[in-house]
Order: structure tokens, then C-alpha cells, then sequence
């Protein structure tokens, strides 16, 4: 498929960072997923009931903060079914976030890109749980039309254009883009959002329900249709056309047209 690179399961030897060694000690270290800015995560796994995640992201990597992902981990975990953080450094060499484990499986795992419908159906309805569950006049993170125009302009400012853009965004050209980001629609509803809720982040237990979300480094308040859009896009990218009703159908909501386009644009750009 012609699209710009994305997050993937790694699928050849992957170099394990001189602090992943170190924090994994005896423990056995197995690559899980690598994104597009050089960020890894492993899973370091010992004795029954040890499993841990250690994520690790190159130095000179802005857009990726752990340190800043472990602090929304924390605040939500009082609501929410995340991750619990274990510890979170940095050094020369780049940053790491360690977790502990979470019960179920990637909406990516194989088990799930054989059942697309199911794993779509629990995205829908994890989405709506988180959004409802996290307290909007509490949260002290934000991820606003504003930041993320702010975010678009240094991206743009760095030489990012439509050739970093999916497809159906590339006729656009720049100037044209950015008026459009530029006029967003009223809010809809505000709530804390995942910020990035697309398909390899929601985790499903074996019988197909929600378990829980990972990586998020991006929670903040918005519409809740900046994560609708890209949640329901992102079935897309993992399981082919057919899925994006089935996750709004379960979040409890009808597609919104103007709200879907305007925020897929705004997460190309920024």
C-alpha cells in the first residue's frame, strides 16, 4: 500500500539498547514493536507473573517523551485500565519507560487480524470507556486544535509536506492544507483523549472484550472525534475497508463527516 511509514511488529533482529539489557537483567528480552521515529519496545519477561515492557526511544527525539507519557500513565491509571509504571530515565544515549504487564492481546495480534470485526467492536467501546471515565475538569494535559496546530506549523517549518501524508491527503497542497486545519469545527464533546488510539493500542482479552489501552503519551483534553477519527481510520491500515462503521457503531455514536475528515487531516500534519 502507497502510505507513509507507521509503527510495525518487528520482523528481523532487532539491536537491544546497552539499558534495556540492563534493566531486563536474567530476564528474557523479545522485541514487540518498533515505530516510525526509532522508538522500541521490548518485553522482558522472567518468572510467572514478571512480565514487563520497556520501551525505549533514541536520543534527539522530541516527539516521543517517555518521561511525559509516564506522568499521564500515572493520572490515569486511577480511572482507567493502563499500565503501571515501574520506572522511567534517560541518559546520552536516549530515554526509557518501563511497565508492567497488562492481560490481553494487541488489536494487531494475529489472533485479531483474523477476527477484524471483533477487535474493531472492542476499540469502539474501550474508546468510550476511556472517554467517559476520565475527568475532564481534572485532567491538567492537553491536546487541542492549538498545540497541535503549533506542532503542524514546526513540522511544516522542518519541510514536512503532502509527500508525508496518506494518500487520500496528497492532492492537497501545503497552503491549502494548513487553511483547512486551520478552521476546525466546534467542539462536539470535550473529553480526556487517548491521543493516539489507533489499532495496535487497544489490548482485548481472549474473549474479544476491552482489557485495556497502552502508549499514552499524548492523553489530553480535545474532541472526542481527534480520537475517533484516526481509531476508525486506523482499522484501515490493520484489516482492510469494511471496519470504521463497527467502531463507531460500538462507541454509541453516528460518523460525523465534517469532524472525521477535519481531524485525519490534523493528524496527518501534526
Amino acid at each position: 500500500m502507497d502510505r507513509p511509514l507507521i509503527s510495525e511488529i518487528p520482523t528481523a533482529p532487532v539491536p537491544v539498547p546497552d539499558v534495556v539489557s540492563a534493566l531486563a537483567g536474567g530476564d528474557t528480552i523479545t522485541p514487540v514493536w518498533r515505530n516510525e521515529l526509532g522508538g522500541l519496545t521490548f518485553r522482558l519477561q522472567g518468572g510467572p507473573g514478571t512480565t514487563r515492557y520497556a520501551k525505549w526511544v533514541p536520543a534527539g527525539t522530541p516527539e516521543l517523551d517517555l518521561s511525559a507519557e509516564a506522568e499521564r500513565l500515572t493520572w490515569a491509571r486511577r480511572w482507567a485500565t493502563v499500565p503501571r509504571v515501574v520506572e522511567h530515565g534517560a541518559d546520552a544515549h536516549g530515554s526509557w519507560l518501563v511497565t508492567a504487564a497488562v492481560p490481553g492481546r494487541p488489536a494487531v495480534d494475529p489472533r485479531w487480524i483474523a477476527e477484524p470485526a471483533t477487535a474493531a467492536a472492542a476499540i469502539g467501546r474501550g474508546l468510550r470507556l476511556l472517554h467517559d471515565a476520565l475527568p475532564v475538569e481534572d485532567c491538567p494535559f492537553d491536546w487541542s486544535v492549538e498545540r497541535r496546530l503549533a506542532q503542524a506549523d514546526r513540522r511544516i517549518a522542518d519541510g514536512a509536506g503532502p509527500d508525508d501524508w496518506w494518500p487520500e491527503h496528497r492532492p492537497l497542497d501545503l497552503a491549502e492544507a494548513r487553511a483547512r486545519v486551520g478552521q476546525p469545527p466546534a467542539i462536539d464533546r470535550l473529553v480526556v483523549c487517548h491521543g493516539d488510539a489507533c489499532v495496535p493500542n487497544t489490548l482485548l482479552h481472549d474473549d474479544g472484550a476491552f482489557a485495556a489501552h497502552v502508549d499514552l503519551g499524548s492523553l489530553g483534553v480535545a474532541d472526542r472525534w481527534a480520537d475517533l477519527a484516526v481509531a476508525a481510520w486506523s482499522t484501515e491500515w490493520n484489516y482492510g475497508p469494511g471496519y470504521t462503521g463497527v467502531v463507531y457503531d460500538a462507541y454509541g455514536i453516528a460518523p460525523d463527516e465534517e469532524r472525521i475528515a477535519y481531524y485525519r487531516l490534523l493528524w496527518d500534519m501534526s
